[in-house]
């Protein structure tokens, strides 16, 4: 079998009968599945965009310094990360996942560790790459590794990773010569926790060796459209990671890059959308918990991790019998079979209405 036939289903593709179910709903269904932002791409974005629209040559990879410096910037006044940081952009953060690590050189005699309940796309890297891919919460236990994802705040549960872990798991991929990778984009939204990133000095004392953070501005700038990311951490390992995506010609489009530093040097957007998820989350989760859901976890990010002690599909079909379209959380490993992903991300009058129809007899 080739590792292109090891590829799982795409796991959206099966939710198409349920979404057909939910749209029967005489208001048309309400989608919470995927997580994608509704609200409109901030002003400033839009305008640098358009600024920059005559842009006749070629990008580069790395992009232009005042991208980097903008990146940086954001994360030493958000995340407390120092200056000499190494950056790369990426062309999403999804991109990124998928590629790292093919892009890092591990192959069919390495060993890559996901998280027991984890992002898809994880996975599927692993595969591209051929190496063996190990599912767990405690990569120290994995004899070997070469490479450990960790996803704080993690999507789907949003539980937030604290600082005490995060140096454990620092600590131990020194010791074993293991490239950590911590997927941090939803790292703005923190709710009843503050989310910590790999990169800061309380995590690693000032040292970026062998640590890789992957960040976004889908979420937090509702830019998913323009399909910026990036990666920051060990100065060393972006080089290399550059060297590689020169040749594949992994170039963010100049308009996007300009649109993205609007973003990044601004705050004030993103703590107006924040005002507005909280409002749509404090109304869902009363909702899910009045159908007899239980939120588990749900700290941080875009997501209700909820419950009925039930397996997952069942869960599906009774919200798309409501109207509702929500996301199985076997989707995301065998740990997740007795949840669904509720994503926080319609529009007011979406919102209202999925939870109008939860707490309907």
């Amino acid at each position: 079998m080739t590792r292109w036939e090891r590829l799982p289903d795409f796991p959206w593709d099966t939710l198409a009968p349920y979404a057909a179910i939910a749209r029967e709903h005489a208001d048309g269904a309400v989608d919470l599945s995927i997580g994608t932002p509704v609200d409109p791409t901030p002003e400033i974005a839009r305008a640098a965009l358009c600024e920059a629209a005559n842009s006749p040559g070629y990008p580069t990879t790395l992009g232009i310094p005042e991208l980097r410096d903008a990146a940086v910037d954001w994360m030493q006044r958000r995340l407390g990360v120092p200056a000499n940081v190494g950056f790369l952009p990426s062309i999403g953060s999804k991109e990124a996942v998928a590629s790292l690590p093919i892009q890092l050189g591990l192959g069919a005699a390495d060993i890559m560790t996901i998280p027991e309940v984890a992002y898809p796309t994880y996975a599927v890297g692993g595969v591209v790459a051929g190496a063996n891919v190990v599912v767990t919460d405690e990569p120290e236990s994995v004899a070997g590794a070469r490479l450990a994802w960790i996803n704080s705040p993690s999507n789907p549960t949003g539980a937030v990773l604290s600082v005490e872990r995060l140096r454990a798991l620092v600590s131990w991929a020194r010791r074993a010569g293991v490239i950590l990778v911590s997927d941090e984009c939803y790292i703005e939204l923190g709710w009843e926790a503050e989310p910590v990133s790999i990169l800061d000095p309380r995590v690693n004392d000032g040292d970026l060796t062998g640590l890789l953070a992957l960040h976004s501005l889908s979420k937090r700038s509702n830019l998913a459209g323009y399909r910026f990311g990036f990666v920051a951490g060990d100065p060393a390992l972006t080089a290399g990671l550059l060297a590689v995506r020169k040749h594949l010609g992994l170039m963010v489009p100049s308009p996007v890059q300009r649109a993205a530093i609007a973003c990044l040097l601004d705050d004030e957007h993103v703590l107006a959308q924040r005002v507005l998820y909280a409002q749509r989350r404090t109304l869902l989760r009363g909702a899910l918990e009045t159908a007899g859901f239980r939120i588990d976890h749900s700290e941080a990010g875009l997501y209700l991790w909820s419950s009925r002690g039930e397996d997952s599909w069942d869960s599906v079909r009774w919200c798309a019998q409501r109207g509702v379209i929500v996301t199985p959380g076997a989707f995301y490993g065998r740990a997740g079979e007795q949840h669904i992903r509720v994503a926080i991300t319609a529009t007011d009058e979406r919102v209202a209405a999925a939870a109008a129809r939860l707490v309907a007899e």
